[in-house]
Formats: C-alpha cells, structure tokens, sequence
C-alpha cells in the first residue's frame, strides 16, 4: 500500500475535511498547507497526485494519536523518517487504544481471520525470532474493517469497496 492509499482510506474513515487532516498534522508540529493535502489524496490516477513521503504520513499517524489519546507529557515524539506496514498498523493500534481482541474483531470485519499469535508477531521488534512483517493485505483488511466500524456498511465508499474488488480477483 502506498502513503497516500493510507491516508485516503483513514480521512475516509474518520471523516475528515482537508483543515481537519491539517490540524492533526498540525498536532505533530509539522506544517503542510491545503495544496499539498490535497495533491496527497487525489486518486492514484489523477497525474497531478504528489507522493504523501513516510516522514508526513508519521506525523498525521502521530498527530492522531495526539487528537484520539492526548498529548504525552513532555516533548512530542519526532516523525519518523521511514514507515513500514507493522509501524503504521502500531501506530494505529495506538492512536485507537485498542486491545488485541479489538484489532482481531476489527480484521474479522475487513475479512481477514488470524490468530492472536499472528497478531502478536506483527508487533514485535524487527529482529525478534517471533516478528512477522504485516502484508499489504493486512493492512487494507483493518483499514476496511476500521471503515465499516465508523461509518457502517451504508455509506461505504465505492472507491475503497471497487480498490477490494480487484484485490480479491488478484488473490484468488
């Protein structure tokens, strides 16, 4: 999944306008303007979509720990300069507050059953013999998941939905 994919999915599934996605930024203390938001989250087709870089999508998943949890006490956690799949599934997790039967319910929903263990795994430190790196797939099927959560399978976002749809024609 690329940066901007991500970000689409989670300014679907939260519903936030383009000033709101700035203030979460913002609560990162880093600075983007309206323009560069919205070169993010065209649509992989459009030729005037500008890469969302690992460092900017770091900060809006800090920032929304920042909106969802508080801020922590004493200076903010600087952006990271390079996000993998299990970072960006952490940081989520963390931003959430959710616990592992949260994120197994919520991956049930997106489609994907695994187990605790498996879960676990994506959550180790690179490194340990038990770390397992999270899969494209893994990811799209908790941002799924987190979609039909907060908005419900009623307003379902077609894109996302047609995106799901040619994935599942690739796997089978």
């Amino acid at each position: 999944m690329t940066n901007n994919d991500v970000l689409r999915r989670l300014r679907y599934v939260f519903d936030y306008d383009d000033a709101k996605m700035i203030a979460v930024i913002a609560l990162a203390e880093r600075e983007v303007t309206r323009a560069q938001v919205c070169d993010w989250l065209k649509s992989e087709h459009d030729p005037d979509e500008q890469v969302c870089d690992d460092a900017t999508l770091a900060a809006f998943l800090n920032g929304l720990i920042v909106e969802k949890r508080g801020p922590k006490p004493g200076q903010q956690p600087a952006a990271e300069t390079s996000l993998d799949n299990n970072a960006i599934f952490r940081k989520l997790k963390i931003a959430l507050n959710l616990e592992a039967e949260e994120v197994l319910r919520i991956l049930a929903q997106g489609g994907a059953q695994i187990s605790k263990h498996e879960l676990s795994a994506f959550f180790r430190k690179p490194g340990h013999k038990h770390h397992r790196e999270c899969k494209d797939q893994i990811l799209r099927k908790f941002l799924r998941g987190l979609q039909l959560e907060h908005r419900g399978g009623s307003q379902a976002d077609p894109e996302l939905d047609a995106q799901a749809a040619d994935e599942r024609q690739t796997h089978t």
